[in-house]
């Protein structure tokens, strides 16, 4: 772990007893000593604490003065409406290539005078030179290096917050706002990974422990590691860059096409104008060759990542593969997701995935898997 950059929660990840691991340059616990299927029920019944400040936060300040050109400029880069984002709202995006491929997916919020995004800890450098490259004429774009994030998740997440700070009570989904947390100025949204209600917490660096223990402290909280996080998304159908999105996967080859406001597309007031607009306003309007979709494997065993996908048990080519797959806790059943032909991507359709030479079968079925509990 010495090699693996350090957050503000190192420390007290290791007295919580987590078990540490490399995630995308960064120690983090992939789970502590409750494990990861309590840890991953807990979040669905009561509320999770989870350390995600290895993602990037970086901060678009338009040297206009107005964020409006901010909003145009960012517009450039992604297929979505940032000029019709409220202050105070948050709104997920992708950054495309030329051929309309992922760059990372990210999320984006009106701060009012400036935006704040936050972006995939993987891509964050990337990330962070794509927004130099192409808006620095417009933008001040500053790295904010020195804060923290923390995700609340879960039924009891509201109730656990607004103890410390009542008025996150109000908040819907998708809002943000500036919150004072034991004594530190905090970014707070009522969004996350989960499927569950919540809230997504930037805070200073040096009050995330303190903020941490003052969650921990309550009986309704619990300390949640990756292992968790992953099995929660997965459940509720939400995607890992660089599993089941990547450069060269489109937004609409992604089941994604739902974050392509009406704006943005083929007649709208800003049609078209970024990075492989082309191709994706194409697909948007006569469909792709292949989608995302949700698998329910037929038996008990796990669908790993990186089974091919077949579309009968005797065929000898593959069609696809799962790109996300494992135990789904809530569901007490496995769930998996990939990519497959349009033509079999209907639900109820029934494929085969290779498992240590055995085809077994899988049911396409609905995303998410278990019902999103975010409060609207």
């Amino acid at each position: 772990m010495t090699e693996a950059a350090r957050t503000p929660l190192f420390a007290l990840h290791e007295e919580l007893g987590g078990t540490m691991v490399e995630f995308a340059g960064y120690a983090l616990p992939v789970r502590y000593p409750l494990g990861v299927m309590k840890e991953h029920l807990h979040t669905r019944a009561a509320a999770g604490l989870f350390d995600v400040s290895h993602m990037g936060q970086i901060a678009l300040k338009p040297k206009s003065g107005d964020v409006a050109d901010a909003a145009k400029a960012l517009e450039t880069l992604v297929p979505v409406s940032v000029l019709a984002l409220g202050e105070g709202r948050q709104r997920y995006a992708l950054f495309t290539n030329d051929q309309g491929g992922i760059l990372d997916d990210l999320m984006i919020a009106n701060r009012g005078d400036h935006l704040f995004l936050v972006v995939n800890a993987a891509c964050k450098a990337a990330d962070e030179a794509h927004l130099r490259t192409h808006l620095s004429e417009v933008c001040e774009i500053e790295a904010l290096t020195d804060r923290a994030l923390m995700a609340l998740q879960g039924p009891q997440a509201e109730a656990a917050l607004a103890r410390l700070a009542p008025s996150v009570a109000e908040m819907t989904f998708m809002d943000v706002a500036d919150v004072e947390i034991e004594g530190a100025g905090c970014i707070i949204s009522r969004s996350g990974y989960t499927g569950e209600d919540g809230y997504e917490i930037s805070c200073p660096a040096d009050a995330a422990e303190r903020i941490a223990r003052a969650l921990l402290a309550m009986e309704e909280v619990e300390a949640i590691g990756l292992g968790a996080r992953d099995s929660l998304r997965l459940e509720s159908g939400l995607c890992l860059y660089g599993h089941d999105l990547d450069e060269t996967t489109t937004p609409v080859e992604g089941a994604l096409s739902w974050a392509i406001q009406k704006a943005r597309r083929r007649g709208g007031e800003r049609e078209g104008g970024f990075p492989g607009a082309e191709i994706v306003l194409e697909q948007l309007e006569s469909g792709a060759p292949r989608l995302r979709v949700g698998l329910l494997p037929e038996g008990r065993a796990p669908i790993r990542e990186g089974a091919e996908i077949f579309a009968a048990e005797d065929a000898a080519e593959p069609i696809g593969a799962v790109t996300s797959g494992g135990f789904g806790p809530t569901l007490g059943a496995p769930v998996a997701m990939g990519y497959v032909p349009a033509a079999l991507s209907a639900e109820g359709t029934r494929l085969f995935a290779e498992v240590r030479g055995k085809k077994l079968p899988m049911i396409v079925a609905k995303t998410p898997f278990i019902t999103q509990n975010y409060k609207r």
